[in-house]
């Protein structure tokens, strides 16, 4: 379902972050919109299995002012998000929970097709917008990932604490795209990608984060730790320069 970090390593509850935008209606769901109407560059944030983590929200708003971008984090979960109770999933009773939520609610194929209509419905609400881009954490890494390819309509794309990453998925990637890792992520996995991605032509990107966890930069950032907000800080305008290059 994720990697081995993501089903042990617990949720951080944030508190105290007072989010820059508000929430509206787009292709069905709520989506929390950050960033000027009027931009002219787009990004669609898919979160963890955690939802609107305030973290998660916090990093949108911080690619909002960075890019001067229309920043969108919709609820593909639609409220459901994972319960910070069942990890880690140390009975049976927790393993059953997560593993149903991640069938049911969290599939990846209707996510997929759901990022994809999400954005369709985005260029016609924010026409200014000359050009999209999307990023995912841990599992919404892996959906932005399978739209990566041929005909997305996204211009560059990236992942960050990515979860599931196989070599085929990054084999199929068309556009530029940038991962940004955890220590916790598989490195062989992670080694493959580099391989693939920075060598495929699109101008692709892969760094490990050597000293963060998985999900330093949603929702089990902690924020109160000196070390994980500095590198909190540094991806989220990493990622910044990145969209900055390749969106216009």
């Amino acid at each position: 379902m994720t990697c081995e970090a993501c089903r042990t390593l617990p949720v951080v509850i944030s508190t105290g972050y007072s989010p820059k935008g508000s929430y509206e209606k787009l292709a069905g769901l709520e989506v929390y919109v950050t960033g000027p109407r009027d931009a002219k560059i787009g990004l669609i944030d898919v979160y963890d299995i955690f939802g609107m983590a305030s973290q998660t929200i916090q990093g949108a708003d911080i690619l909002a002012s960075e890019l001067n971008a229309i920043v969108l984090v919709p609820d593909f979960l639609k409220g459901e998000a994972a319960k910070n109770e069942w990890v880690p999933p140390n009975t049976d009773e927790k393993m059953q929970l997560l593993m149903k939520f991640v069938t049911e609610k969290a599939s990846i194929p209707e996510n997929t097709q759901a990022l994809l209509d999400v954005a369709k419905e985005a260029k016609e609400t924010f026409p200014t917008v000359n050009a999209w881009g999307t990023v995912g954490l841990c599992w919404g890494g892996k959906v932005v990932a399978l739209i990566s390819g041929a005909g997305t309509p996204f211009v560059a794309t990236g992942q960050v604490h990515p979860g599931r990453m196989e070599k085929a998925d990054a084999e199929k990637i068309t556009v530029p795209h940038i991962v940004l890792a955890s220590k916790d992520e598989p490195a062989e996995a992670v080694a493959e990608y580099k391989e693939v991605i920075e060598k495929n032509g699109t101008d692709g990107y892969v760094e490990t984060y050597a000293n963060m966890h998985h999900g330093w930069m949603g929702a089990r950032a902690n924020l109160e730790d000196e070390e994980n907000k500095k590198e909190y800080l540094r991806a989220y305008t990493q990622l910044s320069d990145f969209f900055k290059k390749h969106l216009k």
